[in-house]
């Protein structure tokens, strides 16, 4: 088999938890050539979108792995391996990419889901804070690993300082969610391979700390999958394996989906240290199923 990865450079990633550079590894540790690239090392002439000097066609599979944020030159990248799609298997779709924001894709699940608008408005986003009891979770839309994530509190003196910089005094569209106690035991990352559970990780957020997100210090521990975990997976499996989301991460908190991580979704390292398992090897067997060698 021959892979591409788009990826971030390498000397960004930590090797000891980030999920691409694992799935790398156990590719090229049963012979499979294995290239990678940035995002910035695709390029179009005529009908043929290219990595360096080699045709995206002459791979047979290309994982799109490159880190939010989902930005102008994502975009760009994503109609460029649209070129691609009829000619090798592209992991996520680009299509599937373009239409699932990571805090947005949450909508087609509304009853999976905890009370949630979005909203530039500051009066609107006050409304809400009130309507949940004076605490909300404020989240941007479009970053990654808890960057801009707040705990607004109506007591607090600097709510309106927070609402005014993360909509840009009213500019940009934020996420409101209600503030789920149970963020405290933990946020549940649910991994998903071509719409099937995979594995899962309880991400505990530290004392000092309201995220739940590994970037932010949170502590990786076992968990299982509940029923309502189990009923999530099916519900949301099926729409991402529609739209091309074949590796998708899920964010469970209380029994309600918060986020669907579409982009490059990370944990294997994390559930193969806690479960004695090694996720990484089921990839790249799927990869092989889907291509047929």
């Amino acid at each position: 088999m021959r892979l591409l990865v788009v990826m971030d450079p390498p000397e960004c990633l930590n090797p000891a938890t980030d999920t691409t550079l694992v799935i790398v590894e156990e590719a090229r540790r049963r012979g499979h050539e294995v290239d990678s690239c940035t995002a910035s090392a695709l390029w179009l002439e005529g009908p043929e979108v290219r990595a360096g000097e080699r045709a995206l066609a002459e791979y047979q599979a290309v994982l799109m792995r490159s880190d939010p944020p989902f930005d102008l030159d994502y975009y760009f990248a994503t109609l460029l391996l649209e070129r691609a799609r009829e000619r090798t298997l592209v992991v996520n779709d680009p299509r599937g990419l373009r239409e699932a924001n990571e805090k947005l894709y949450i909508f087609n699940f509304p009853r999976l889901i905890a009370p949630t608008r979005v909203t530039r408005s500051l009066d609107a986003l006050k409304a809400f804070l009130a309507q949940e009891g004076g605490q909300m979770i404020v989240k941007p839309l479009d970053a990654c690993g808890g960057a801009g994530v707040f705990h607004v509190r109506a007591e607090d003196r600097n709510t309106n300082a927070i609402l005014e910089a993360v909509t840009g005094c009213g500019k940009k569209l934020v996420m409101a969610q209600r503030y789920l106690a149970e963020a405290r035991e933990g946020d549940k990352r649910i991994l998903l391979l071509d719409g099937e559970p995979l594995g899962a990780v309880l991400r505990v957020p530290r004392a000092d700390e309201t995220r739940g997100n590994l970037h932010a210090g949170a502590r990786a521990t076992q968990t299982a999958l509940t029923p309502r975990d189990l009923e999530i997976c099916a519900e949301v499996g099926a729409r991402c394996k529609a739209d091309g989301l074949y590796f998708v991460g899920l964010d469970v908190i209380g029994g309600h989906l918060t986020e669907v991580n579409v982009t490059s979704p990370t944990g294997v390292r994390e559930i193969d240290r806690l479960e004695g398992v090694r996720l990484e090897a089921r990839v790249v067997d799927w990869l092989e199923r889907r291509i047929g060698v």
